[in-house]
């Protein structure tokens, strides 16, 4: 079964479930910020300039001849890559990590049952929120300042969803994947792929679902600070979603391997190594740029310092601001929430507001 090192932690944790309103055909967040709103005016000198430090160029009035203008575009150019730089620098100091993942189920009790007594998880906590009429459910293998963990969301009198073709499976390190299979049969779970080497690779593997269709890999490993260690989703671009979370998510491409016999391609994507880390796993398939993304699965998040310099790094490189940064209505925690360019959801957490959350 799974086996857990107790492991310090040593960057800033998670929100809990990012005080989210309910999670029905979507999520809502109301936009609070005034802060930065008086910030992005829409020009990329002036509005990020201000993030990043940078002086933003002088604007003329277009009087005389071409030569003018064409001084003025260079200026702005300049100060564009400049910027990027600057982003560039600070996402990669910016203290990030894997805090959960959100998704919605049909039977939240059912769920838990299997997930504790197949998987071996432990549930952290469990809110109702009857006004929104909807219910959370955390569970991980380790406490939430520290660990990735799992948030389940259930909407009253919804009991179905659909997973879609985009979302691929979670994965979960353990001691012996074949022990771990005859424990998730004798309880009745189901099996769909039996343990044995991965395709174009030594590691021992095999595939279960829970009862609502999500699949999770089983990975054979030995003792590991982060058992909950994978979110594996599909791109129809790899190299474009990698650029875009190396520079916009701060995250370091760990490694990338080609199938060309089974057609797909992987990268996997984090903030620190595999064996000790939760990671993001991306996969090509070849001539798949395009998939359905149903309604189930709803977004990972991430810590950050700086949710407003998050906002803006997001933008620099490609991504697609949602909920603009700022405090939650009623609470003091700041978010961001944005898309990157397949449309996958995440949302960056203050640091420093969410452990006064968990308190």
């Amino acid at each position: 079964m799974v086996r857990i090192i107790p492991m310090a932690s040593t960057i800033r944790p998670s929100l809990s479930s990012l005080a989210t309103t309910r999670f029905g055909g979507g999520i809502s967040m109301v936009n609070s910020s005034r802060r930065f709103n008086s910030l992005h005016f829409g020009s990329t000198v002036g509005s990020q300039s201000q993030h990043f430090g940078l002086k933003g160029c002088k604007f003329f009035r277009q009087e005389g001849n071409n030569k003018q203008a064409t001084t003025i575009v260079s200026m702005t150019q300049g100060s564009t890559a400049t910027t990027q730089e600057n982003a560039l620098e600070w996402v990669k100091t910016d203290q990030r990590r894997m805090l959960h993942v959100v998704y919605r189920v049909g039977d939240l009790d059912r769920t838990i049952k299997f997930y504790t007594e197949c998987l071996g998880m432990k549930l952290l906590r469990k809110r109702d929120i009857p006004e929104e009429r909807y219910t959370n459910a955390f569970l991980g293998y380790g406490p939430e300042d520290s660990h990735f963990v799992i948030e389940l969301t259930y909407n009253y009198g919804v009991d179905k969803y659909d997973i879609g073709s985009a979302f691929g499976h979670f994965g979960i390190a353990v001691d012996d994947v074949a022990k771990t299979v005859d424990l998730i049969k004798a309880k009745g779970g189901t099996v769909t792929r039996e343990p044995g080497p991965v395709k174009g690779g030594k590691s021992i593997i095999a595939f279960v679902e829970d009862p609502d269709g999500y699949k999770f890999e089983l990975i054979e490993r030995g003792p590991t600070p982060e058992p909950l260690c994978q979110v594996m989703l599909r791109v129809g671009d790899l190299d474009r979603s990698i650029t875009f979370y190396e520079k916009a998510f701060g995250m370091e491409l760990l490694r990338r391997r080609d199938n060309p016999e089974y057609k797909y391609t992987i990268a996997m994507m984090g903030y620190g190594p595999e064996d000790k880390s939760a990671v993001l796993e991306l996969t090509y398939n070849y001539g798949v740029t395009e998939y359905d993304k149903g309604n189930a699965y709803a977004q990972i998040a991430i810590g950050t310092d700086d949710v407003y310099k998050t906002a803006e790094a997001v933008k620099l490189f490609g991504g697609k601001i949602t909920r603009e940064p700022g405090p939650l209505p009623g609470i003091s925690t700041k978010i961001t929430a944005c898309l990157d360019p397949d449309g996958w959801k995440t949302v960056f957490v203050d640091n420093i507001d969410f452990v006064k959350e968990l308190e």
